[in-house]
């Protein structure tokens, strides 16, 4: 998400056609939807007092599980949607930063590897299930995701869905190349 907002913010101050005049720090205009891949219950990862007596070999591989990478790789999804929200927050956009992301996965839902036919419809139901959830933001206080107000994931999805087509609509009438598209 950081990437993909900072290759649009090149494409900006080198003036894109693409992009109409943007104003620095116009967070308005950005629309970023950050849809995560799932994650296992935080309380049920490791325990402080029994990590501390891990070796090399513990951090590497542990009961089936790698801690030291799905420590990295969490802690990094968690900084980027952390910065965002508090980005987004902090220049009065925060409508504009959606994230998707379930983290109480559990059994083979949590596993990144396990293709059965079961498990892809069982993640099907934990997708629907999410749609229905309330829009999630980070307590900045706390850090924790928590509810931000009754609107569900789906309809947020639907409402960027509604900004992005009017977005279009509103480039291809003032650009030359896409007047000649619609027409």
């Amino acid at each position: 998400t950081l990437i993909a907002i900072g290759e649009v913010t090149k494409q900006i101050i080198r003036g894109s056609p693409y992009f109409f005049p943007i104003k620095p720090m116009d967070y308005v205009r950005f629309l970023v939807i950050s849809l995560g891949t799932g994650s296992s219950k935080p309380e049920e990862k490791y325990e402080a007092d029994e990590a501390a007596k891990w070796g090399v070999l513990g951090w590497l591989t542990n009961d089936g599980s790698t801690p030291l990478v799905n420590v990295f790789t969490q802690a990094s999804a968690d900084m980027v949607d952390f910065h965002l929200s508090v980005v987004f927050k902090a220049l009065k956009s925060e409508e504009w930063y959606l994230r998707i992301q379930d983290d109480t996965l559990t059994g083979a839902v949590s596993s990144v590897d396990i293709a059965t036919k079961e498990n892809l419809q069982d993640l099907v139901k934990v997708g629907e299930g999410l749609l229905r959830k309330p829009v999630s933001r980070v307590n900045m206080e706390t850090g924790k995701v928590e509810p931000a107000g009754q609107e569900t994931n789906e309809e947020a999805l639907i409402r960027f869905a509604k900004m992005l087509s009017m977005e279009k609509r509103i480039r291809d009438a003032r650009s030359p190349s896409g007047a000649a598209k619609t027409n």
